[in-house]
């Protein structure tokens, strides 16, 4: 359940594009949670992957503060005046694509490990352990030792998910993860999601997945033209939507 231990607070975030002729983000403060299961929703190009993009600064905003477990990283100097690692932070962020970008030429354990062993410090053999745990969680223990190429590709989202999870992140970051899935893997990769939300993890999602914001997010934010429109619980804004933009966009996708 969401608690209102603020992970990450957003602050008039902008992201400007030729001067200012295009703006993907124009002002846009919010508060992320811990316990949140925070799911945006908008027509394509309204701004929710810059934003979702922007929290772990993979897009460099234009303006605006994200304050995440009391640091602002979007300066260049932490609290202690020393220069912000921003690698440190991102480690605590797990990211989840719309395609999966596993090393091709490794086996899944070996994606699976690359990471905690050569960013973290983690022995070979515990990480080791801890991958095939996280295997077993989604079902794919028996894949270990094969390739991306024979996965199937919601095979390899929940290896990309299980992935970021090896990190043992503070917050999941997923960017339309199962976008780029054919519709039948679709339910493979939201259960490991909900399990995931069952199981405490804060998570912001970017999805056109509107059964999933109903059911398992616990806020919706509604973005269009770079803006966050309207927030709320799932039964706001799907049976109480306030904003026209919002009363529109629902009744195309819905």
């Amino acid at each position: 359940m969401a608690t209102s231990d603020k992970l990450i607070e957003v602050k008039d975030l902008k992201k400007y594009y030729n001067g200012e002729t295009i703006k993907a983000l124009d002002g846009v403060s919010v508060d992320i949670n811990r316990g949140d299961v925070m799911v945006i929703i908008g027509p394509s190009g309204s701004g929710k992957s810059t934003f979702l993009r922007s929290l772990n600064l993979l897009e460099i905003p234009t303006a605006g503060h994200i304050i995440f477990e009391g640091v602002d990283i979007t300066q260049k100097k932490g609290p202690d005046g020393k220069k912000l690692n921003i690698d440190l932070h991102r480690q605590k962020m797990g990211m989840v694509f719309q395609h999966f970008n596993l090393f091709p030429h490794k086996t899944i354990l070996q994606n699976m490990t690359l990471a905690p062993v050569k960013v973290k410090g983690v022995p070979q053999a515990e990480a080791d352990a801890k991958a095939m745990e996280l295997l077993a969680r989604v079902g794919l223990a028996d894949r270990a030792d094969a390739y991306p190429i024979q996965l199937s590709g919601g095979q390899k989202q929940r290896v990309a998910i299980v992935r970021a999870l090896a990190m043992e992140p503070d917050v999941m970051l997923f960017d339309e993860p199962t976008s780029a899935l054919d519709p039948e893997m679709v339910g493979e990769v939201l259960d490991v999601m909900k399990r995931l939300a069952r199981q405490g993890m804060t998570m912001v999602v970017v999805t056109h997945e509107m059964g999933f914001a109903r059911e398992v997010g616990n806020r919706v934010l509604f973005m269009d033209e770079g803006k966050l429109v309207e927030e709320g619980s799932p039964d706001q804004i799907f049976n109480h939507p306030q904003n026209p933009r919002l009363q529109d966009f629902l009744s195309k996708v819905l």
